[in-house]
Parts: C-alpha cells; structure tokens; sequence
C-alpha cells in the first residue's frame, strides 16, 4: 500500500488523539502541571488542524485550508506556551491572537479554493518561528531542571530548522519545485513530525512531573503572604551558607527587621492593611537584596535577611535602602507605612551556628526598639 499524504494525515490524527490521550492520564491527571495542560492542547490543535486537511481537493477546501494552518499554528504557540511555563512565565497573549491571525489572513488572502497551499510562507515562517522560541525556552532552563531538557531542546531546534528551510526552499520554487515536493513535501512532513511527536510526547512527562515537585518545593518552603522564604527553609539555607567559605567567603551579615507599631496599623486600618504593608516589606528587600542573598519571614512582622560577603557599614546600607523603597511604595488611599527598626550581626569564617547569629541580631533589635525605632544598630552597639 502507498502511504500518501492523506493516509498520513490520517495516521497522523489518529495518534495525535492516542497521544492527548495518554498524556492526559499519564500526566496531566497525575501532576497538574501547566506543563501538562499545553502539550495536551498542543496535540489537540495539531489533531484537528491535520484533520482540516483531509478536506483538500473538496469544495470545503475554501475554508478548512486556512483554519489549518490556522490550528497548526496554534499548536506551535502552544507548545512554546509551554515551555514557557516551565520558568512560571505566562505566554505573552499577542502570541495566540497575533501569529494565528497573520495565518489566516494570509490563507484567505491566498484563493484556498484553488490553492491547497494558500498562506504557505505565512504558516511555514510561522511554525519555524514558535518551534525556535521553544528550543529557546528549554534552554534557558536551569541546567538541573531535567536530564530531559536538553534532548528536547535540540529536537524542537531540529524542526524549527527544517520548517525554515522548507519556508526557504518554498519561496525560491514554489510549492510544485522539486526539492520542495522531494525533501519538504506534506507527506514526509507528516511522517516526521509522527515520529518526534512519540518520542518528544513522553519525555515531556518527566518535564510535567518535575514542575509539580518543583511546585510543591515552593509552597513547602515560601511564605505564602509574602513569597519569601518561610522560617525554615531560611535558617536551613542559612546553615549551609554558613558551612560553604565559596559563598561566605568568610565573613558577611545578618540582618533581622521588625516593623514598628505594626498592630497599630492592623488596628488603624485593617488586618488587609496589615498584610499590604508586609507584602511592601518584601517587595523592598527583594528589590535590594542580591538574588545570591537569602530573605525570609521569620516569624510575624519580623523578616531576616543574610548577605554574605558584606560588612556591617553595608548591611547598614542596605538596611537603609530598604526603608527607603517601603516608604517611596504605593500605598492605597489614606494607608500609612511603619517604620522598621534593624538589628545587625557581622560574622566571620568561624561563625556556623546560625541561631547564635539571629540571638545576637535580635540583641541588637532591641537596642534599636530602644533608642525609638527607625534605625538599624549593630550588634556591637554602633549605629
């Protein structure tokens, strides 16, 4: 038997539906992961998408042409959605209204009741461009997302290259050259991608089950009010600071905040006041900090933050730029922001019992509450 174009699209199909299938149990049922989600409407834009060209050669050619190209498009945007997901960065939205719609204006445009490759250069160009921002995304992954990561990135570069090749070949010849037809045709197309959808299809289960334990990390170690760390995860990453002379590199500093009057300003203004006034807190340290230096809530209206490598005057610094961004944040109608008062403890080389240094920041604290808050004071008794 020949396998033609439509017995291919038709083999096509029907895995792409086998795939959405089982990926759907084996994975998005199991994990729930955004990850998951994509991939399964990927397979569904690209099932029906495939099966639009079946009507090829029918008088229904006018319109299912062009809502396939259309579809398959949507499935490239889809898999980068994706992938994007994977570093909790939403899709940009321009990206499933504005390249899908280039698509189907350009098939319109094209007389698809003649042309059975009407918008061909729009749709090729189109699936090159979502498969290479694809690759792109893997990449950018931490190099210990998954052993999967790379395999496939290499294998979405790989056929965002042959469709821009085929986009290449399609603008020199046309659709009827003969290395267009021989190497770019619809038919080997088609057994190519079935062959990279089987393979890709299951390794992205690994991706999907290492985002949900990546999930599940962050809710056991962030503060859900304000995202940073919790307690815990501080003073458990602060030990194996303390124990690494690569990152102290010998000396550094902690500093523990408190936010004055803070049940003041739950009894003036409302417990959501309250909690605006901690999520302002956190958005300044963070916005300060270094992304190598850890922040935590530690209990509270009490925040704690270890910086290594820097000296007490440079905790003071910081310390200082902090109230600075809490005070300059917009705050809603009629809603005032504490002050924070700041306890510093340098440490040294020697230093690897993390409580000792948050008792000998809180030493400190205290002195600062005493001399009337709005200050930082070191745990030498210096300010």
């Amino acid at each position: 038997m020949v396998l033609d174009t439509a017995t291919l699209r038709i083999a096509f199909a029907l895995m792409a539906l086998v795939l959405v299938v089982l990926f759907y149990f084996s994975a998005y049922r199991a994990t729930r992961s955004p990850y998951a989600a994509w991939w399964c409407g990927a397979l569904l834009f690209f099932l029906t998408g495939s099966g639009c060209f079946l009507l090829d050669g029918t008088p229904h050619q006018v319109w299912a042409n062009p809502l396939g190209n259309t579809l398959l498009v949507h499935g490239g945007v889809a898999v980068w959605a994706g992938a994007r997901s994977l570093r909790t960065v939403p899709p940009p939205k321009w990206a499933f209204t504005g390249i899908p719609l280039v698509t189907l204006v350009a098939s319109l445009l094209d007389h698809p009741a003649t042309n059975t490759w009407s918008g061909g250069a729009v749709f090729l160009a189109a699936m090159s461009l979502t498969l290479g921002l694809t690759s792109r995304e893997l990449w950018r992954l931490e190099p210990g997302y998954s052993r999967v990561r790379i395999p496939l990135a290499a294998a979405a570069a790989g056929v965002a290259f042959f469709y821009f090749f085929r986009w290449l070949v399609f603008l020199v010849e046309g659709q009827d050259g003969q290395v267009f037809t021989t190497v770019f045709g619809s038919a080997i197309t088609t057994l190519v991608t079935m062959v990279l959808l089987v393979v890709v299809s299951f390794s992205m289960a690994a991706l999907s089950t290492e985002q949900q334990t990546r999930a599940l990390r962050v809710v056991a170690t962030r503060d859900d009010l304000t995202g940073l760390l919790n307690r815990k995860a501080f003073l458990d990453l602060a030990a194996e600071r303390l124990a690494d002379p690569s990152v102290t590199r010998g000396s550094g500093a902690l500093i523990l905040a408190d936010l004055d009057h803070f049940k003041r300003v739950n009894d003036t203004y409302g417990h959501a006041a309250g909690d605006f006034a901690l999520q302002a807190f956190a958005e300044a340290c963070t916005a300060t900090v270094r992304s190598t230096d850890l922040t935590g809530r530690y209990g509270g209206e009490e925040f704690v933050i270890l910086v290594p490598g820097a000296s007490a005057e440079r905790a003071e610094t910081i310390a200082g730029e902090i109230s600075r961004r809490l005070a300059a944040a917009d705050t809603p109608a009629g809603i005032e922001m504490p002050t924070v008062s700041y306890g510093i403890a340098a440490y040294d080389g020697g230093t690897s019992d993390v409580d000792r240094l948050v008792a000998s920041a809180d030493a400190a604290l205290y002195v600062a509450k005493s001399r009337g808050r709005n200050r930082a004071v070191r745990s030498d008794g210096s300010h």
